[in-house]
């Protein structure tokens, strides 16, 4: 049987890596996107981006440096990158004996890297620690599925992963919904689907197809759909035991409950019905954490997803 706060500190140590490397993307995509189009709204682009992370407390004007300081340096909040990892490499940290050598390192030796590459940017601008950090969080992700054995702690891992990914990706198809500046092609690349969209459909993005491919396709890995079963798989192998009647564990009965209305819901009303379907994945993300906690984690253990480490 897990520690409490083994199974807690694995589950955060996979979301945070997680954020880091979806608001990485999310930056990255968007920063690209204003330098290509001189004549974009900034101001609105900004409010988007935070708009995206849960950042509502902002001071106007806002603008490009300021959003991209908050966003991928504040080590306070860990809706930005350097404060996500921060966030994961303390909880890495309590649990070193568990983690392979390979993925403490590369988290440790990747939270030292920050500040240097954070002095870099000031210079050479924010897209080689944006890639930096991408190609870390995919080094951990392979090294926690290269070098460590399919038990509990693996999965406690996978299923933070896979709960962030849920979150993150209702959050991006929210601000495709009611942002200002919405763009589907550049949705698509922050979700690292653009070519995957490209080879599955051969026609150009527009609003239904998106939606449906980043909602319900069962092989590309960060759908909700596939995020959804990954998760559940996990919770299904933490306890094997199951009951005759129902599903007695509550957070994958939620977890099943919004992964069966996702996948037989009708593709074609996926858009009429998208608000009400993205609040509905967002509040069940939470519910989850909150369920995960009761059973599994600490007592006290009850994270939002804005607030920092413990």
């Amino acid at each position: 049987m897990m520690l409490s706060r083994v199974a807690e500190a694995l589950y955060w140590t996979g979301r945070y890596v997680e954020r880091a490397e979806d608001t990485s993307r999310l930056l990255d995509v968007q920063l690209h996107a204003l330098l290509e189009d001189p004549w974009g709204n900034e101001e609105a682009a900004c409010l988007d981006l935070l708009r995206t992370m849960g950042i509502d407390d902002v001071p106007a004007p806002v603008d490009l440096a300021a959003t991209t300081q908050r966003l991928a340096f504040s080590k306070q909040d860990t809706s930005s990158i350097a404060g996500a990892w921060s966030a994961a490499r303390d909880n890495a940290r309590g649990v070193r004996e568990i983690l392979s050598s390979e993925v403490w390192e590369c988290i440790n030796s990747t939270f030292h890297e920050i500040p240097g590459q954070q002095r870099s940017s000031t210079r050479l601008g924010p897209g080689r620690f944006l890639r930096h950090v991408r190609e870390r969080a995919a080094t951990v992700g392979g090294l926690v599925d290269g070098t460590m054995p399919k038990d509990d702690a693996w999965r406690f891992l996978v299923l933070g992963r896979s709960v962030e990914r849920v979150d993150m990706t209702a959050r991006l198809l929210w601000v495709g919904l009611h942002g200002r500046t919405p763009s589907w092609v550049s949705l698509l690349k922050c979700c690292s689907a653009y070519e995957a969209f490209l080879r599955t459909y051969r026609v150009a993005p527009e609003q239904s197809r998106v939606v449906e491919f980043l909602l319900l396709d069962r092989l590309f890995p960060r759908s909700v759909f596939a995020a959804l079963r990954q998760a559940e798989v996990c919770l299904e192998e933490l306890e094997p035991a199951a009951g005759r009647v129902g599903v007695q564990d509550e957070a994958r009965r939620q977890l099943g409950r919004v992964r069966t209305d996702l996948e037989f819901h009708r593709p074609a009303d996926l858009v009429a019905d998208l608000g009400e379907v993205l609040t509905d994945l967002q509040s069940t993300c939470a519910e989850v954490g909150r369920s995960l906690a009761a059973k599994h984690f600490r007592a006290d253990s009850d994270r939002s997803w804005e607030v920092e480490a413990g």
